[in-house]
């Protein structure tokens, strides 16, 4: 194996380090993410206390988290479009729109995980 080890950790160290310059970026230049980020420090512990078992509580808390994913995706679509031309084109605007409803059906996604689970057996 020799130096295909190394050079395989190498490679997981950095994209690590990638993702996490990532993560970094999200939180300085994106509103969004931000809130999205504090709502899920604050309902995830909120999950794991309420959910009753290991699926309900996975569910409640990769809801949360499938809305951050879709954030960051969203993130890098409108960066990538303002990157490419700052002038307003309408397949720019169709891709800046398609990735803020993907971020909203993330967020309906999790609003209806949250009712399923935890509102609607208490009606």
């Amino acid at each position: 194996m020799g130096d295909t080890g190394v050079n395989e950790v190498q490679r997981i160290l950095k994209a690590f380090g990638y993702s996490l310059a990532g993560i970094r970026a999200a939180i300085r230049h994106e509103a969004a993410f931000r809130l999205e980020l504090v709502l899920f420090v604050v309902l995830a512990p909120v999950g794991l206390w309420l959910g009753n078992g290991p699926v309900e509580r996975t569910l409640l808390i990769g809801s949360l988290l499938l809305v951050l994913i879709v954030e960051l995706l969203n993130s890098a679509v409108e960066a990538t479009v303002d990157r490419i031309s700052p002038a307003r084109h309408p397949l720019s605007g169709r891709a800046k729109d398609l990735g803020s409803a993907a971020v909203f059906v993330a967020l309906l996604n999790a609003g209806a995980t949250w009712f399923l689970i935890l509102v609607l057996p208490c009606l």
